[in-house]
This record gives C-alpha cells, sequence and structure tokens, in this order.
C-alpha cells in the first residue's frame, strides 16, 4: 500500500489511508455512497450456509460504516472440475436469502474458474455524509459495545478437523449469519461515531487499528467479553486458526497484557468470520444500546472504555 499514491479527490470522505471498512464516495450534501467487497472460502460444508455466511460477511462493511446496502455483485471462484452446478446454485441462492432479508439487490457478478471455491459479494450502500461510522471516530471517555460472541474462528478451525460438537457448530452459525443491521442503527441512535466489524484481524486487531487511528488507548474489560458457548474449550483443545496467531503477532507491540491468561488473549485475537460489530458511545447511552441489542437477539456486552493515549490496549 505505501506504494500507490493516495487519492486527494475531496468527494472521497473514506479511503484506504486509515484501513477503514469501506470507501465512501460523497453524491452531494445529502448523500454518499459506501463501497466494499469481500470474499472467503467455505467455512461450513453446507452450500446454502456458506453463501449466507458470506453475503453477511461482505455486506457487514456497509453497516460498520453506519450505511444501508442496496445493490450487490457476486463475486465466484469455482472448481468446475470437482464441484457440479448445482452446488453453486445453492451457494448463490444462500447469498439470496441475505439479500432479501437485509433489503438489498443481487444483480449479476463474475465467475472465474479456481481450484479452491470461494465466494462473497461487491456491495453498494448509502449514508447520510454527517452520519458516517468511521474507525477513527473513537472518543475519549467512551463505552465500547461488542454485539457479537467471539469464537468463531475456534468452532471453524473444529469443523475442519471434525472435532466441533454439533451444538456448538449451530451456536457459530446462528451467528455467522446474523446481520448487523439493527447493530449499525443502535450504534447511530446512540451517538457513535467510531465502529468496525470484528472479522479477520479478530477483536484485537480491529481494535488496535482503531485505537491508533482515534489516537485513543483502550482498556478490555476480558471477563466482560462474550465467548460462543464451547469455543474456549475447543482453543483448550488446540482448535486455533493460523490467522490467530498472525493477529497476535501483527499487534503485540500495542498490548498490556497484564494478568490476563495466554488462552484469553489468544481469544481474543480469534479471527472471525461475519463477526459483530464494535463501537463506542458515551456513558450515558450504554444501558439503552444493550437493551436494544438485547431485545433484537444479540448476545451483546460493553467490554471496555476508552481514554487518552497513543493506541495501547491494556487488558484487565
Amino acid at each position: 500500500m505505501r506504494r500507490l499514491t493516495p487519492s486527494d479527490n475531496p468527494a472521497l470522505l473514506v479511503g484506504a489511508q486509515s484501513g477503514d471498512d469501506a470507501a465512501v464516495w460523497k453524491l452531494d450534501d445529502d448523500r454518499a455512497l459506501v463501497v466494499t467487497t469481500d470474499f472467503i472460502t467455505p467455512v461450513v460444508d453446507d452450500a446454502r450456509v456458506w453463501g449466507k455466511v458470506a453475503a453477511a460477511n461482505a455486506v457487514s462493511d456497509v453497516y460498520a460504516m453506519g450505511g444501508t446496502p442496496f445493490l450487490a455483485l457476486n463475486l465466484v471462484a469455482w472448481n468446475t472440475e470437482e464441484l457440479n452446478n448445482d452446488l453453486l446454485a445453492e451457494v448463490l441462492l444462500g447469498a439470496e436469502d441475505i439479500g432479501r432479508e437485509a433489503g438489498f439487490v443481487i444483480a449479476g457478478g463474475h465467475t472465474v474458474d479456481d481450484p479452491e471455491p470461494k465466494f462473497g459479494l461487491a456491495v453498494v450502500g448509502d449514508v447520510h455524509p454527517d452520519r458516517i461510522l468511521t474507525n477513527d471516530g473513537l472518543r475519549r471517555d467512551d463505552v465500547l459495545i461488542l454485539t457479537k460472541p467471539l469464537g468463531i474462528g475456534v468452532v471453524t478451525t473444529a469443523i475442519k478437523r471434525d472435532i466441533a460438537p454439533a451444538e456448538v457448530v449451530e451456536r457459530a452459525l446462528a451467528s455467522m449469519v446474523q446481520l448487523n443491521n439493527v447493530a449499525s442503527k443502535v450504534a447511530l441512535a446512540s451517538g457513535a461515531t467510531g465502529c468496525t466489524d470484528v472479522t479477520g484481524f479478530g477483536l484485537l486487531g480491529h481494535l488496535g487499528r482503531m485505537a491508533l487511528e482515534s489516537a485513543v488507548n483502550i482498556t478490555i474489560n476480558v471477563a466482560a467479553v462474550p465467548l460462543i458457548d464451547g469455543a474456549r474449550e475447543l482453543a483448550e483443545a488446540g482448535s486455533v486458526p493460523g490467522g490467530t496467531g498472525r493477529n497476535l503477532g501483527w499487534i503485540s507491540s500495542q498490548i498490556d497484557q497484564g494478568t490476563t491468561d495466554d488462552l484469553d488473549v489468544t481469544l481474543l485475537a480469534d479471527a472471525q468470520t461475519s463477526g459483530g460489530l464494535v463501537f463506542g458511545v458515551a456513558e450515558d447511552q450504554v444501558d439503552a444500546a444493550l437493551a436494544a441489542l438485547v431485545v433484537s437477539g444479540h448476545e451483546a456486552a460493553a467490554i471496555g472504555s476508552v481514554t487518552s493515549g497513543a493506541g495501547m490496549m491494556h487488558l484487565r
């Protein structure tokens, strides 16, 4: 990225420089486009469920910016020699399921032949230019709210190793297909300005970038962070994705671990697929935000606080 020339076009309100979830392009004083793309390899054996997870994961970036999606295109890499078209149809139908639930239209896409299947979406949404949620918007004294439990990477790794209990898999799948649309609306209604979704870089990776971009320090109450039931036991058994270790390597210089157990740190860095949002709100907005999230079916929690600083994360 350092070799690329940053755009100085004034219409580009959010670009690549801050490592945010999506690009934002201003159309006029009342409307801006939110543009993003994401695709993943299979995380489950069921083709239709994979399509749902991949679509929910891709559209999450629009919600993380405070936007509303309205149009998407399929991105397909398919092994035509080993996988039949009926399976591909199921993947696309799963994405359509998410599109109908979220209210956006999938209008075609593009397919390439690839030994390893991959699927996702390019998504376009809109947002008011004055209501954008960004990863540099955390403020001193904000309380951090996480809207989904961690542990997805641990569970999907266990699925690949055929050691994941059925009930744990069911909980993980339900979390992955849950949209972040309501969570985004709650964040906006609560006056949040800083927000991101928790995906491949894990909670620590995404919060670490937010801390740097917002020029703040973050304290995480480790015991308050929700986990998918059964994920800790799977992690103790060694079901940890390789991406989690890489996350810890990248973020280690920003972490003050204190007396926090190594396993807890690993779970905080767990590489998520279609994770929840994490955003900051003023203390007097916390109870109302959590109540709105719980009523709408979210396993949400207040997990930490924001102070003045320069990008450190203190685990307590």
